[in-house]
């Protein structure tokens, strides 16, 4: 193979995968797109912070829970 020819065959496959990268981000892209505006984002924000909240406190019941275990086992 001709130096002419392997420059050739490394460009097309760069090219191959520009363009593999391209429909790539296209598709990337549309799925963002279909996931609804930035409402939909903020409610389920506000729906995870909910989430996170609920699960601190039970933590903090679990922990509570935890201490006065150990103090009875302690006395």
């Amino acid at each position: 193979m001709d130096e002419s020819a392997e420059w050739r065959l490394r460009f097309d496959e760069e090219a191959d995968k520009a363009s593999k990268c391209a429909k790539e981000l296209d598709e990337i892209k549309k799925s963002i797109g279909k996931k609804g505006d930035s409402t939909g984002f903020e409610e389920k924000l506000m729906l995870l912070q909910k989430e996170n909240a609920a699960l601190l406190k039970q933590v903090e019941t679990l922990k509570n829970e935890l201490e006065a275990e150990k103090r009875r086992c302690h006395t």
